[in-house]
C-alpha cells in the first residue's frame, strides 16, 4: 500500500525500564505495553469503577485506521518483504541491554537514538522499496511514553543534526554512513511526534532534579538528571535565565508534537507508590505536570497516572488525542484573556481601608467531543491540576492572555447520523474564588469553598467555508442551552490562523460593576492543517 498522508507508519517507543530485570521482562513483551488496554473509564454515581473496555492503542489503530502491526514469522520483516505503509512498529531499543536476547551491556541515549534511525531506514525499505518518488515521501509518526519521548528527542535534536559521534565526539563516518547521516546530520524523516507523561524537562523528587550518581547509578536514572539532559539533547549552556531543558532548539516544529500529561498521581503504584509521595499533586505521580511539555507544543491533561492500570498510554483520552493529532485537520487553542476582577463585597471593604489583599485564582477547563464518553483535556482543583495565577499575573496591563488548551478534530470522524456534520465540541470554564489573604493573614469570614467568579460551557461548532478555511459558531450552557451554536464571535485573521473573540463576564458599558466578577476575552484560534 502506498503512503497516504497522514496515515505514515507509526512507530511506538517505550518508557525507562529501571534494572536489569526489568529490562528482561521489558523484552518478553511484543508489543512494549501499547498493546495494553484498560476497563475502568470513571466512578458512577455510586462511586464505583464504571467498566469501559479500551482495547489499547494498538488494536483501535488497527480497528479504527486499518493499520497493521509489524511482525512477520516471528520477527520484523526480512530484507525485501513488502509491508503496508499503516503499520505499527515497536522500537525495542531495550534488546541490547537485555543478558538473554542482547549484550546485556547499559546503552546511552545516543546509541537509542542510533537504533531509532535504523528502525526507521529499515520501515522505509519495507514500505516504499526501491520506488524513489514513495522514499521522497517517506515519514513516520513517533508515538511514545515517558523515557521514550526524549530517546525521540535525542534522535531530533542531536542524531539528526550532529551526526554519529564516537566517545571522543568525533564524527564517526562509518556509522554516518549506515545511517544515511553526515557530519552535520540528516533529514528525520520524522512527521509528528506524539509523547505520553515525558519528563521533557527533567524528573524532580521533593522538589529536587534527580541526580547523576556516575557509575553507582546501576538503574541509569541520570538520564532525567537536566545537566546529563543537556548533553545528550545537545541544548545550549544552562544561563540564569535558561535552566530548563524542554526547548526542541529549532531541530524540529513544536507544532508537530504533542505532549499529553497526566495529573493522577494517586493512582500510580510503581516502587510500592513511593514516587508519588514524593511528588504529590500536579503530577502524574512520576512527572511533575511542569516538566511534561515542549517549549511551543500542542498539549492536553487528562487525569491519568504514569502508567499502571489507571495510565497515559492505556487510556481513551490519551487515544482520542493520539488519533486526532496525528490524522486531525484542525487545531484549536483556547486562551483565556482577563480585563478586570472585582473583588467581593466584604473584600473591597479591607481594600477601601488600606489593606492589602492578595489572592491566588484557580482556572479550570474541561474538554469533551460529541459523541465521545470521555474528557479530551481536563484541569481542575479537586484533581490538583488546575491552572494557578497569582493576582498580578491574572488580569490588568501586566497579565498575559492564559492558555487553557490545544486541541485536534477530525472533519473525518463525524457521525453520519448527527443531521448537523459541523465539528462540535465544547469547552468548561471556571474561575474559582480564591482564599483571599488580608494583611497576608487568610481570610474566611464569607468565603464558600467552590464559588465561581465566572462558570460557562461553550458549545463549538467547526465548519469549512467555500475557500477551505475555518469557521466557528458558538452557544453558552447559560443562555442556549446544551448542544446549541449559532452564535456569531469576532474574528481575525492572520494567515491561516483565524482567532475567534468571545466577551465573557459583566460588560464593559455596566452602570455599576458587580462585585465578586470577572471581565475578560475567550480567545479561540483555528486553523486547518
Amino acid at each position: 500500500m502506498a503512503l497516504q498522508p497522514p496515515f505514515y507508519p507509526i512507530v511506538y517507543l517505550r518508557g525507562y525500564a529501571g534494572g536489569q530485570s526489568a529490562v528482561e521482562e521489558t523484552v518478553s513483551t511484543p508489543y512494549m505495553g501499547f498493546n495494553l488496554g484498560a476497563t475502568k473509564l470513571r466512578q458512577t454515581y455510586e462511586g464505583k469503577p464504571e467498566k469501559y473496555v479500551f482495547e489499547s492503542p494498538l488494536v483501535r489503530l488497527i480497528k479504527d485506521h486499518d493499520y497493521d502491526d509489524c511482525y512477520r514469522n516471528g520477527d520484523y520483516p526480512q530484507s525485501g518483504e513488502s509491508i503496508p505503509a499503516r503499520s505499527i512498529w515497536i522500537s525495542r531499543y531495550y534488546e541490547v541491554v537485555s543478558e538473554e536476547l542482547g549484550e546485556g551491556e547499559p546503552q546511552t541515549m545516543r546509541a537509542f537514538a542510533e537504533d531509532l534511525r535504523a528502525l526507521i531506514l529499515r520501515i522505509r525499505d519495507h514500505v516504499c522499496g526501491t520506488d524513489t518518488q514513495q522514499q521522497d515521501a517517506f515519514k513516520v509518526h513517533l508515538v511514545a511514553h515517558s523515557m521514550g519521548g526524549l530517546i525521540a528527542r535525542c534522535y531530533l535534536q542531536t542524531l539528526c543534526t550532529l551526526g554519529a559521534r564516537d566517545e571522543e565526539g568525533q564524527p564517526d563516518d562509518q556509522k554516518n554512513q549506515a545511517l544515511a547521516l553526515s557530519k552535520t546530520g540528516g533529514v528525520p524523516l520524522v512527521a509528528k511526534v506524539f509523547t505520553y507523561g515525558t519528563p521533557h524537562n527533567g524528573i524532580e523528587l521533593l522538589g529536587v532534579n534527580v541526580p547523576n550518581l556516575g557509575p553507582l547509578d546501576t538503574f541509569q536514572s541520570k538520564v532525567f538528571n537536566r545537566k546529563v539532559m543537556r548533553d545528550y539533547l545537545s541544548l545550549p549552556a544552562k544561563t540564569p535565565k535558561n535552566k530548563a531543558v524542554n526547548s526542541l532548539n529549532n531541530s524540529f516544529d513544536p507544532n508537530r508534537f504533542f505532549c499529553f500529561i497526566g495529573t493522577n498521581y494517586k493512582d500510580y503504584t510503581v516502587a510500592m507508590g513511593i514516587t508519588r509521595r514524593t511528588t504529590g499533586a500536579m503530577s502524574d505521580g512520576l512527572v511533575m505536570c511542569k516538566n511534561a511539555w515542549v517549549q511551543g507544543a500542542p498539549r492536553a491533561y487528562a487525569h491519568r497516572a504514569h502508567s499502571g492500570w489507571y495510565g497515559l498510554v492505556n487510556s481513551e483520552e490519551g487515544y482520542q488525542n493520539l488519533r486526532r493529532f496525528l490524522f486531525g485537520d484542525v487545531r484549536v487553542d483556547v486562551f483565556l484573556d482577563v480585563d478586570k476582577v472585582t473583588f467581593p463585597k466584604p473584600i473591597q471593604g479591607h481594600i477601601d481601608k488600606g489593606k492589602t489583599i492578595r489572592a491566588v485564582y484557580y482556572i479550570e477547563t474541561v474538554a469533551r467531543i460529541r459523541g465521545e464518553r470521555i474528557k479530551l483535556h481536563e484541569r481542575i482543583k479537586d484533581q490538583g491540576s488546575a491552572i494557578m495565577r497569582k493576582d498580578t499575573a491574572f488580569s490588568g496591563p501586566k497579565a498575559n492572555a492564559i492558555f487553557l488548551m490545544s486541541g485536534f478534530l477530525n472533519s473525518k470522524n463525524r457521525s453520519p447520523k448527527v443531521a448537523d456534520q459541523a465539528m462540535n465540541f465544547a469547552v468548561d470554564v471556571r474561575v474559582l474564588v480564591p482564599e483571599y489573604e488580608i494583611d497576608y493573614k487568610y481570610w474566611f469570614d464569607d468565603y464558600v469553598e467552590g464559588a465561581t467568579l465566572y462558570n460557562e460551557q461553550f458549545n463549538f461548532f467547526v465548519r469549512f467555508t467555500a475557500d477551505g478555511s475555518v469557521n466557528l459558531k458558538y452557544g453558552t450552557q447559560s443562555k442556549n442551552g446544551a448542544g446549541v451554536g449559532k452564535r456569531n464571535p469576532t474574528v481575525k485573521a492572520d494567515g491561516d490562523v483565524k482567532t475567534f473573540s468571545i466577551p465573557i463576564g459583566f460588560s464593559p458599558t455596566a452602570a455599576q460593576e458587580p462585585h465578586g466578577k470577572l471581565r475578560g476575552t475567550l480567545l479561540i484560534k483555528a486553523q486547518r492543517i
